[in-house]
C-alpha cells in the first residue's frame, strides 16, 4: 500500500501575498479574525492568490466495534445500523445541515453489523460486521488494517471537490478513538475518557478501565499503524485513509470532533504536513477533544458545545469558509475604495 508523500503548504511569496491582500481591504487590520486565517490557509492550500470554494462534501463513515461487549456504551450496538438508516432516510441532523449548505453528503458502511442489501445512497465498503474486541485481542487484522486505508483513499480519489469534511458513526468509537489518543499523545487515559454516548460517572470510569487494561494487554503496539489496527475502528481508519488521499489532492480538510480527530492523529504521525491541510470545525464537548487539539496545537472555528458526531460540526462550518473567501474576493481595498487607510 502506498502511503500519499504530502509536502507543507508553506510558500513564502504567495504567504506574503496573501497577507496583503487581507491587509488591504476596506477594515482594520486583523478585524475578521479568525476568517482572516481562514482565508490565508485556503489559499495556501490551494495556492493560489484567489482561492475559491465551489464543490464541498462530507462523508460519513459507519463501522461498529466489538468493544462493545466490555459495557462501554449507553447506547446497544443496533443503533449504529439504525442511525444509517437515519441517514439515508434524510432524517439525521447532518442532513438537515448538509442540505442546508448545499454539501454534498456521502454515507459508507465501513463494517457495520448489519446487512443493508443494494440501498440508493449507501456506499459499501464492508470489510466485516465489526471489528473484534480490542480488550481481548487487536481489533482489526493488518490486511484488514491496509484495506481500510485503501478504501478511504480510493472513495477520495474518485471525487472532485474543494472542501472535504469527514464524519462518523459507530457505537464505541469514542472508546476506540480514546485509546488512539493515548497511545499516540501520552496523554493519561482519564483525561481521554468522556460520556461518549451518554455514560454516567460510574461508566465513564468503567470505560476508563477497559482502555487501561487493553492498553497494558496491547503494551507492544507503538507504531501508528499499529495502535491503529489494535485499537481503531474500520470507520476510523477509512477516515485516516482519505484525510491523506485529500491533502496529496490539495483539498481543504474539514477536520470534524473527537473520533475523526483521532484518526487525524494516525494520519499525522504517518505525514505530519498533512496539519497544513486541515481546518479545524470546532471544539467537541466530549472531554478529551480539547486536549487532542491542543496536542496538535490546532485553531477550532467554532465553540458549540456539540458532541453528536456525524461531521454536524463541519457542516456547520461550511458558512464559515465561504465568508473567508468571499470577503477576500469580492470586498473592496482601500485603493480601489478610495478610503484612507486611517480612516479605518
Amino acid at each position: 500500500m502506498r502511503i500519499p508523500q504530502l509536502a507543507p503548504t508553506q510558500d513564502a511569496a504567495l504567504a506574503s501575498a496573501l497577507q496583503a491582500a487581507i491587509d488591504n481591504k476596506t477594515k482594520p487590520h486583523g478585524s475578521l479574525g479568525v476568517l482572516e486565517f481562514v482565508a490565508h490557509r485556503i489559499g495556501l492550500i490551494q495556492q493560489s492568490h484567489t482561492p475559491r470554494i465551489d464543490r464541498t462534501a462530507v462523508v460519513v463513515f459507519a463501522a461498529d466495534h466489538g468493544v462493545v461487549a466490555e459495557n462501554i456504551s449507553a447506547y446497544p450496538q443496533s443503533v449504529t445500523w439504525q442511525m444509517v438508516e437515519n441517514f439515508l432516510q434524510q432524517g439525521a441532523a447532518i442532513n438537515v445541515f448538509a442540505r442546508q449548505n448545499d454539501c454534498a453528503l456521502h454515507i459508507v458502511d465501513a463494517g457495520v453489523n448489519h446487512e443493508f442489501g443494494e440501498r440508493e445512497g449507501l456506499i459499501s465498503r464492508k470489510l466485516g460486521p465489526g471489528t473484534r474486541n480490542f480488550a481481548k485481542e487487536p481489533a482489526m487484522s493488518a490486511a484488514q488494517c491496509e484495506q481500510a486505508l485503501q478504501h478511504g483513499m480510493d472513495l477520495v480519489a474518485a471525487m472532485s471537490v474543494d472542501v472535504l469534511g469527514f464524519g462518523e458513526m459507530g457505537i464505541g468509537n469514542t472508546t476506540a478513538a480514546a485509546a488512539i489518543m493515548h497511545k499516540i499523545t501520552g496523554i493519561a487515559v482519564a483525561e481521554c475518557v468522556g460520556a461518549g454516548t451518554g455514560l454516567a460517572a460510574d461508566g465513564i470510569r468503567h470505560k476508563q478501565q477497559v482502555i487501561e487494561q487493553a492498553v497494558a494487554l496491547h503494551a507492544g503496539a507503538e507504531d501508528p499503524l499499529d495502535i491503529l489496527r489494535t485499537f481503531g475502528g474500520f470507520e476510523i481508519a477509512m477516515i485516516a485513509g482519505a484525510m491523506l488521499e485529500a491533502a496529496e489532492r490539495r483539498m481543504v480538510l474539514l477536520i470534524d470532533g473527537f473520533i475523526v480527530t483521532s484518526a487525524l492523529l494516525v494520519a499525522a504521525k504517518l505525514q505530519p504536513d498533512i496539519l497544513d491541510y486541515c481546518l479545524f470545525s470546532h471544539c467537541s464537548d466530549e472531554h478529551g477533544h480539547r486536549r487532542m487539539l491542543q496536542h496538535l496545537h490546532a485553531r477550532p472555528l467554532m465553540q458549540l458545545d456539540l458532541r453528536l458526531g456525524e461531521g454536524t460540526g463541519s457542516a456547520l462550518a461550511l458558512p464559515l469558509l465561504h465568508a473567508a473567501v468571499n470577503f477576500l474576493a469580492q470586498m473592496a481595498t482601500f485603493s480601489s475604495a478610495q478610503v484612507s487607510e486611517k480612516s479605518a
